[in-house]
């Protein structure tokens, strides 16, 4: 039996600017001998000629920059988003249009586990005595927040009180019950914390804004976020969405890495049928700096092909939509206050330094522009301190950059990987309340960062918006919001520009570029297979191909 197998395509867009189309790819061990004609590649040897997609179209596997493995896991709890979703295992929930239609959700799946129904294939309740929704978001409810008082009619009636917690979709901010707020000791006078808005009777409103705050209601809720970044049923869950959507590779952004997880994510994605790459950043909140960086030596050292590690995330402030990140004068355009710092200047400045010495690689989330800046301004300190090349520091979200600040990222040699999907999602929102209109048509600049040569990557953030390249592309290319408004046509880039943002692009901010990302001699043999030829339809319908699956490795998976 040949040990070369050759796959014939209707087209194959190889991204590898000296050979950009081809009709066949050859692959041994995993891996891509050449892309050319059938006759360009016989002179490798004997070889199987595979025909399953001759009318298909081949393009590098996508390599989604900014997704979280808890993508995998929150679908095992209640779906409560504005949009429609479409569950791992195909099932496509209905979006929630009001905060009453969250409550009922909610309460029917309660009112189900009472009676012993089994909740799980809806997300039902963690356990026995808690509920747990996520997706929310009241932004698209004409300003109403959700209250300690609407989460109290969930377990209204039945026989034993619940802790009921609802997720925004930015995963910034949870919404809890009173019993959640009894549990955690929170139901009281007298709370002072930033993160804890006080309604007028002087006790909490149920709303946690930031780690800090989230984290004194995890408990009582049942889960740690350090098990749901861990879980090795979502990680099995998020590698089903992969291959719907096309992509072998995917970042994990972030995940406090125990070891416990490490050793289960390697034996994971070792497995013969596992078909994505995981490269999963270690968590930097309130560590210590030394030992944050002496761990992520020593998960580098643990790294497989498909399990990368020794990265390190760190967030700066929180969500534009949930009036948490950090913006410049004049702020936020409906006048909210500030939102939240989670990290300090002077911590992010000493760990980017003590990295750039160890040679550890750092990706750091911004959305507000004023977050941005101090993300700079420690860069910039740090590099002085210790002026490493190809370092590929990368800005992630980096939502509300400008051209000044692209600017400085290119003399800085830093990578951004801008949030394409917030046009669709919450354009409308940010033009009308958080940003206001001049802002918002130059959010995630994808066009002037690219003027300003700075190396382009876009993401979904999944779970934040769903896992999907193509619209991520889509998005990128089209500037739509959800109500059909193009909303900064300066800022559009091209279909091929897109491509390369969903594939190269990212692997370079990993510093997989050699691996991954085009087809060509030498990498590994990822494809997406699609119905149809990207470069060929209109740039609106971008978002409508269907993926047919993927090769990974060489190995063939189909979407189920």
């Amino acid at each position: 039996m040949p040990n070369i197998r050759i796959f014939s395509a209707r087209k194959i867009i190889t991204m590898n600017v000296v050979n950009p189309v081809a009709t066949h790819v050859a692959v041994r061990d995993g891996r891509i001998l050449g892309a050319g004609c059938l006759e360009e590649l016989e002179g490798w040897g004997e070889y199987e000629l595979d025909t399953r997609f001759a009318d298909k179209v081949l393009m590098p596997g996508f390599v989604e920059g900014h997704s979280h493995l808890i993508e995998g896991v929150l679908w095992r709890f209640v779906y409560c988003g504005y949009h429609d979703r479409m569950a791992p295992d195909g099932k496509v929930w209905s979006g929630l249009k009001s905060i009453e239609a969250v409550v009922a959700r909610l309460r029917g799946v309660a009112i189900a586990n009472v009676a012993g129904a089994n909740g799980s294939s809806a997300g039902g309740a963690h356990c026995a005595d808690t509920l747990i929704g996520w997706g929310f978001d009241p932004i698209y409810f004409g300003g109403a927040r959700c209250q300690r008082a609407d989460l109290d009619q969930v377990d209204q009636g039945l026989p034993h009180p619940l802790a009921v917690g609802l997720w925004h979709a930015s995963l910034h901010i949870i919404n809890v019950n009173s019993e959640t707020l009894r549990r955690a000791g929170l139901l009281r006078t007298g709370v002072d914390h930033l993160g804890i808005p006080l309604s007028g009777d002087g006790l909490p409103t149920g709303e946690m804004k930031g780690p800090e705050a989230m984290y004194l209601v995890q408990k009582p809720l049942g889960v740690e976020r350090d098990v749901l970044a861990g879980d090795e049923r979502g990680l099995h869950d998020f590698a089903k969405l992969a291959v719907r959507t096309g992509t072998t590779t995917a970042a994990d952004l972030a995940n406090p890495l125990p070891q416990e997880a490490v050793e289960m994510m390697r034996r994971v994605c070792a497995g013969e049928h596992f078909p994505v790459r995981i490269v999963s950043l270690l968590r930097f909140l309130t560590q210590p700096v030394p030992q944050m960086i002496e761990r992520a030596l020593e998960l580098k050292a643990q790294s497989t092909d498909r399990l990368r590690l020794g990265v390190i995330k760190a967030v700066a402030d929180g969500s534009i939509q949930g009036f948490s990140a950090r913006l410049k004068w004049p702020g936020y355009f409906n006048g909210a206050p500030n939102g939240l710092w989670y990290v300090a200047p002077e911590q992010l400045r000493a760990a980017y330094a003590l990295a750039l010495k160890s040679g550890i690689q750092f990706h750091t989330h911004t959305n507000g522009d004023e977050a941005s800046d101090m993300a700079l301004d420690a860069f910039e300190a740090a590099l002085r301190e210790y002026p490493v090349v190809e370092h590929r520091f990368t800005i992630q979200h980096g939502q509300m950059l400008n051209r000044a600040q692209f600017k400085r990222m290119k003399g800085l040699g830093l990578c951004a990987n801008l949030f394409a999907n917030h046009h669709y999602y919450w354009g409308d929102a940010h033009y009308a309340i958080t940003m206001g209109p001049e802002r918002a048509l130059r959010s995630n600049a994808c066009a002037t960062a690219l003027a300003e040569g700075v190396p382009l990557a876009i993401h979904s953030d999944a779970p934040v918006t769903p896992l999907a390249p193509l619209f991520t592309a889509w998005c990128a290319v089209n500037r739509l919001t959800a109500s059909g408004r193009v909303q900064g046509e300066a800022e559009k880039i091209s279909v091929s520009e897109a491509l390369h943002a969903i594939t190269l692009g990212p692997a370079y901010t990993f510093k997989l570029d050699h691996e991954v990302g085009s087809i060509e001699t030498g990498k590994h043999a990822d494809f997406a297979v699609l119905e149809d030829d990207p470069l060929n339809v209109t740039p609106e319908a971008l978002k409508d191909i269907v993926v047919w699956g993927t090769v990974q490795g060489g190995r063939i998976f189909q979407a189920s």
